[in-house]
């Protein structure tokens, strides 16, 4: 069976069930402070579970595009390695809200498996949860006894919290899991050892295939489960793992939702796949990520060195190094991959295919960027092997590698093996151990439970309408982190704060009540459907009304932000093309930043035309068209534009200006004329294909006006008011560089002089002619010195000295047969040496230089030179 009728069987079985078959939401999340990425296929549901939000079905059916790569799920290490795990995978999934339960789920599973895929009920095994006698849990009997309907009991195994209990985090919505096993070895291998006894025993062909997760409790802050009100259904299927059974194959990478993947490495890189371990790994490895990266980027998440685009980049990293390892492959081809990975799943997933130029340009830039820096990593390992003593090779040294240039370890061990040498595995991981700590101290945060005042839990937005509203607290908790301190999150009835979200930053303003006293909201965010809002302070009155009140000059500049950047878009694809589409804004209250999509960097005259586009529909005085709660193909249908990578309800907002239409939740004036200007500040490059603007509107515009209109003047005045004061500036430039090459000129004669005078110091020490000195020459000058004396002897060891601009300069001249007979190395020479003047440096064995804020030093450096030479 193809993998595309595996899963359009699911969808419809599960049609056929009165479910709704909805769309994959991206991957990327946005507005979940709690979660990089959708890592499992309930995330897009949580605001259900929580109570939050209403679904339009309480019966949903859908294939969820899952990533699994940070925080509590991590499967990256073991993706290659076994024939079972990935990065991205397909997670289908049923879920009921308050609807059917165990007895339903379990039937309909059955039924699905055995009947319409027509798998042997003599392969599968079920898990039911036993209990937990620190929770208060007794064993899942009901769902027990449900399956005792369908298998036999020897198939019916007991597991653990561990296995068959799943929970969101370590708050929130859990329950006992019953987990369907598949046992696909052969029948010699079963005879030897029942399925059974290697259910979760980690077995390449006893695998979960689904996850039936029944949501009943709710985990508080301090561990005690409480009873849920509704009792909900949450299941994942893998479908990789599905296909692999469906198709009668060992390996997920066997099924065809792989192996057109694989064929096309074969063709690039010339290796073949199930002939040598090592290969197979890197292939397995290439083949996983480059569908995580395709799809991360297709949702809008570009690799970057912070975030969720941190991970990205270090997914696309990882098999990039497998493939310079294993398969030999000094140059980009992993983005050659994205075409066939497109004509295989475009279909069911179209933003694949839309995306698809972009995906492979920014793939094929990391590509290069990243074996650059393997190229440097190699550079710099030889030169900790060639200062190393001894065969072990220093774990701090290998990390500095590994954390500040990006040399990926394992690379590192294996080279370090190569050469006969080892790692001291030891400290590298004292000093991960070491960083992971810190990072973890920075970020750790513990939550209250909510205080719920109110069991009214409907929250309404008013801020569209208004800026100040009376409102009710209806619950609040306390959180604490290392970075903020003390924080308190507050939900109220209604607000006028819009939370963070669409790329504009969240509401500030206060709380008044009745008795005058003033809490300050810092920030307002949205989680799981929820509007919060951040104090450093509790309310003094609880059950008070209090008059919510949003800063009106900050909201005011962050609209004129918000709706320049609709402008913008429009703007770029009238005056560039419609190939533009947003890939990512920040809309701040003093700037907007504007990524997206396009091939070369601007030209002055486009980047006018764009700004003065722009600034023609401000002056033409727009007005706000705006329609709430519209369906989205109604939307559409009037020119609307929806971004990939945004997740859109039924029923959006549109916000028109002129001919600017867009679906958005976001903040915005009323009339274009409430901008009064646009300037653009920046324009540069993002990623391959990818363009940044910054811009400023409002008084941000008065303000850099104002600026450099001051400067303006200072210039002139700094030139004696020049009627043409560029003119005026480019004399002075052209005067400046005739001036430096004089200098030069002027420098070089001085070190040829000088270059007699230091002949007669030189020094005769055991045999080395021998030189520490001062020199009032620049670094260039002090080069030319070392290697003029260097040409005329074969036995030199010299060390000369500088101070300029208030820093100290060290450069260190050894004659190459010096290096070979006596082991004498420059680079080590002057790292030490640099201490002295509070510097460092490095070079080469035959000449280096160290540059260090403390001239005091000199001297001590220079009288320490002769040290090396007893």
């Amino acid at each position: 069976m193809k993998s595309q009728e595996v899963r359009s069987k699911f969808l419809s079985f599960f049609e056929g069930k009165k479910h709704s078959i909805v769309p994959s939401a991206p991957m990327v999340l946005k507005d979940d402070p709690t979660l990089m990425f959708v890592n499992s296929g309930m995330a897009p549901f949580k605001e259900f579970f929580l109570g939050n939000a209403e679904p339009k079905s309480n019966r949903i059916a859908d294939t969820q595009k899952c990533l699994r790569v940070s925080g509590k799920h991590n499967d990256l290490e073991e993706v290659g390695y076994d024939t079972y795990h990935h990065t991205l995978f397909e997670m289908l999934g049923n879920w009921s809200f308050g609807d059917y339960f165990k007895k339903e789920a379990i039937a309909w599973a059955w039924e699905l498996l055995t009947e319409v895929y027509g798998i042997d009920k003599d392969i599968l095994y079920v898990t039911v949860f036993e209990g937990d006698e620190v929770d208060g849990t007794e064993m899942d009997t009901e769902a027990y006894d449900f399956w005792k309907a369908h298998i036999s009991e020897d198939r019916i195994l007991k597991g653990d919290k561990k296995d068959n209990f799943w929970e969101m985090g370590d708050q929130g919505p859990c329950g006992p899991c019953s987990e369907i096993h598949v046992d696909i070895r052969s029948a010699d291998e079963k005879a030897k050892i029942s399925g059974r006894d290697l259910v979760n025993m980690d077995h390449p062909q006893v695998v979960e295939i689904w996850n039936l997760v029944f949501m009943q409790y709710n985990r508080k802050a301090n561990g005690k489960l409480e009873t849920l009100p509704n009792k909900h259904i949450d299941t994942g299927m893998g479908f990789e793992r599905l296909c692999m059974v469906l198709q009668g194959v060992q390996s997920n990478y066997d099924t065809d939702v792989f192996t057109p993947i694989i064929r096309e490495v074969e063709t690039i890189t010339n290796k073949s796949y199930g002939k040598e371990e090592k290969v197979d790994i890197a292939i397995r490895v290439i083949s996983d990520h480059v569908r995580a990266v395709a799809f991360s980027i297709a949702d809008g998440q570009l690799p970057s060195n912070t975030g969720a685009g941190y991970v990205i980049r270090r997914i696309l990293r990882r098999a990039v190094r497998y493939g310079f390892t294993f398969l030999n492959k000094k140059e980009p081809f992993i983005y050659r991959l994205v075409d066939v990975l497109s004509n295989r799943m475009g279909e069911a997933f179209p933003e694949l295919k839309a995306q698809k130029q972009l995906i492979e340009n920014v793939i094929k830039e990391e590509e290069q960027s990243f074996l650059r820096t393997l190229e440097q990593g190699l550079v710099l390992l030889n030169g900790i092997v060639e200062e190393t003593k001894g065969e072990t090779i220093s774990g701090e040294k290998a990390f500095e590698l590994y954390d500040t240039y990006g040399f990926p370890i394992d690379l590192t061990a294996l080279i370090l093996s190569e050469k006969g040498l080892k790692l001291d595995e030891k400290g590298f991981e004292a000093e991960l151990q070491k960083q992971k700590d810190r990072s973890r101290a920075a970020s750790e945060m513990s939550t209250d439970d909510w205080t719920v005042l109110t069991e009214n839990s409907d929250e309404a937005f008013v801020g569209y309408d208004t800026l100040e509203a009376n409102v009710r607290l209806t619950r609040y908790r306390k959180v604490s982190s290392k970075k903020e301190g003390d924080m308190f999150q507050l939900v109220f009835d209604i607000t006028p704060f819009y939370a963070e979200g669409g790329g504009q930053v969240g509401d500030k303003g206060y709380l008044e009540d009745a008795h005058g006293d003033v809490v300050y909201i810092l920030d307002t965010k949205k989680e799981n459907n929820v509007i919060i809002h951040f104090a450093k302070n509790l309310p003094k009155h609880l059950g008070e009304t209090f008059k919510a009140v949003v800063d009106v000059k900050q909201r005011h500049r962050t609209e004129c932000n918000h709706t320049a950047t609709h402008l913008l878009h429009q703007a770029l694809r009238e005056v560039l093309g419609t190939h533009v589409e947003q890939k990512g804004s920040a809309v701040h209250s003093k700037y907007l930043r504007f990524d997206f999509s396009h091939f070369s960097k601007l030209t002055v005259e486009e980047l006018r035309d764009v700004e003065n586009f722009v600034n023609r529909r401000i002056e033409g005085k727009l007005p706000l068209v705006e329609k709430r709660s519209i369906p989205k193909e109604e939307a559409i249908a009037e020119g609307a534009m929806s971004l990939f990578g945004e997740k859109y309800g039924d029923t959006v907002r549109s916000i028109r200006f002129g001919q600017s239409i867009e679906l958005c939740g976001g903040t915005h004036v009323n009339n274009t004329a409430d901008i009064w200007h646009f300037k653009i500040v920046s324009e540069g490059a993002v990623a391959a294909g990818i363009r940044r603007i910054e811009a400023i509107t409002n008084d941000a515009v008065k303000d850099f006006y104002f600026e450099n209109n001051r400067a303006y003047f200072e210039m002139r005045d700094l030139l004696n008011n020049a009627k043409d004061p560029v003119k005026a500036l480019q004399n002075l430039q052209d005067e400046n560089i005739g001036l430096k090459k004089q200098i030069e000129s002027l420098l070089k004669d001085k070190a040829k002089n000088i270059k007699g005078e230091l002949k007669n110091e030189l020094q005769d020490i055991n045999g080395v002619q021998f030189l520490a000195k001062k020199l009032d020459l620049d670094a260039g000058g002090l080069k030319d010195v070392a290697f003029e004396l260097g040409s005329q002897f074969d036995n030199l060891f010299l060390l000369l000295a500088t101070e300029q601009n208030g820093k100290a300069l060290l450069s260190c001249y050894i004659s190459k047969s010096l290096v070979e007979s006596k082991g004498l190395n420059a680079g080590q020479i002057v790292r030490e040496l640099g201490k002295y003047i509070q510097g460092g440096g490095g070079g080469q064995p035959f000449f280096a230089t160290a540059g260090g804020k403390n001239p005091d030093g000199i001297g001590e450096a220079l009288g320490a030179a002769k040290e090396y030479l007893n």
